[in-house]
């Protein structure tokens, strides 16, 4: 699981067609050559390269940046596996029992993982921490629950003292299980106010769970950096979003998922009603400005098939063009995280995250789906070409 296939200290994918992530349009025939972690320059032509480079030949395939995944609960070095198989070069982490995303973050800093990075959000702030009432002895006094300021505040602080990057929260009830309502409010705006205070003693931003509009609308209130989720939030709350530049994370796949058979009849059911209100909430904030990143709430298991691919297509099904979709997955995303000047598109000096595609994907976006090689901080994760025999 810790072993990964690295490129030499100067890699040229030469012969690629570019998506940079900002610009609305193709630059073709072109070479990005990568030194160490970063890409050091994009040249149009081949010969353009200094000798001593690991060439690879992108044989006109579509070279884009990595795809970003700001909802993440993957906790273990096979699910990071399957992240990067999928293209996801950078992911956030939306919460795990016992700060393994804080431990996965640091090998992937030390090299002992190719990737993805990982913004780590460490213990879930919640009423009631579950297992993660374990992650830390600190935490063991608050079995009987999480809702007084120093209770508040003690979960966010030990989080900040394990590293974490991010703080999770919620605003609202969970929604993939049968014994809650996912519109039900959980934290008052105060209580939500307490934590984002707390979390910016510590330099965190904070990420808020909410299905319903009520819990939503307190987070905005209270200063959340994003939405997660957002069911019902209604034209009047996301209209607030856009006045204070809060993200909105719809993780529409997931809830396309909760119809699937594995679900009880409650969750299907549950699916069916929610997966067309989630939808009218993507094409509203769209026709408002709010600003999106994607998120696939998935633990990146055997069994579930929820990608970042998959929600651009989606997005795009609801009204974004291909090109803001996919600026969802990559700029947008990078810039959500704080990590606008470091990833999430391809240019000099940026961290070298990059997938090859086998067809444009501002023609269509269905080709995120298939990727072809994966390049994680300038290590070649994934390489599936060529094709022929050599």
């Amino acid at each position: 699981l810790f072993s990964q296939v690295a490129g030499a200290d100067g890699l040229a994918l030469v012969n690629c067609h570019i998506f940079d992530g900002v610009e609305n349009g193709i630059r073709e025939n072109a070479t990005v050559l990568v030194s160490g972690d970063r890409i050091e320059r994009i040249a149009d032509r081949d010969d353009d390269r200094p000798d001593g480079y690991e060439v690879i030949d992108c044989a006109g395939h579509y070279l884009a940046p990595g795809l970003i995944d700001v909802h993440t609960h993957l906790d273990n070095p096979a699910a990071m596996r399957r992240a990067l198989d999928s293209g996801t070069t950078t992911v956030r982490s939306a919460s795990v029992p016992a700060f393994q995303d804080v431990g996965l973050r640091e090998l992937v800093r030390a090299g002992a993982l190719a990737g993805p990075d990982v913004v780590a959000a460490g213990v879930y702030v919640t009423p009631d921490l579950e297992d993660g009432i374990m992650a830390d002895p600190r935490l063991a006094p608050l079995h009987g629950g999480v809702r007084t300021e120093a209770e508040l505040r003690l979960v966010v602080q030990v989080n900040a003292e394990r590293g974490v990057d991010v703080i999770k929260t919620r605003g609202t009830e969970r929604a993939g299980r049968p014994d809650t309502d996912p519109r039900e409010q959980v934290y008052t705006q105060r209580q939500l106010e307490i934590i984002v205070d707390e979390a910016a003693r510590h330099g965190l931003p904070v990420m808020v769970h909410a299905h319903g509009d009520e819990g939503a609308r307190a987070a905005v209130e209270a200063g959340a950096r994003s939405i997660e989720h957002g069911t019902y939030l209604s034209a009047e709350t996301l209209g607030l979003m856009k006045e204070r530049g809060t993200w909105f994370v719809p993780t529409l796949i997931t809830m396309i998922e909760m119809n699937e058979e594995q679900y009880d009849h409650v969750l299907r059911l549950r699916g069916a009603h929610m997966v067309p209100r989630l939808e009218q909430a993507i094409r509203d904030a769209h026709r408002l400005g709010v600003k999106f990143a994607t998120g696939a709430d998935n633990y990146y298991d055997n069994e579930s098939i929820n990608r970042i691919s998959l929600e651009v297509w989606h997005l795009v099904r609801l009204g974004l063009s291909p090109f803001e979709a996919l600026q969802a997955a990559t700029v947008s995303s990078a810039e959500l995280l704080g990590l606008g000047d470091r990833t999430g598109r391809i240019a000099p000096g940026y961290e070298a995250d990059l997938i090859l595609l086998p067809g444009n994907p501002l023609e269509d976006v269905r080709a995120l789906q298939d990727v072809l090689l994966v390049v994680s901080n300038g290590r070649v994760a994934l390489k599936r070409i060529p094709f022929g025999l050599q």
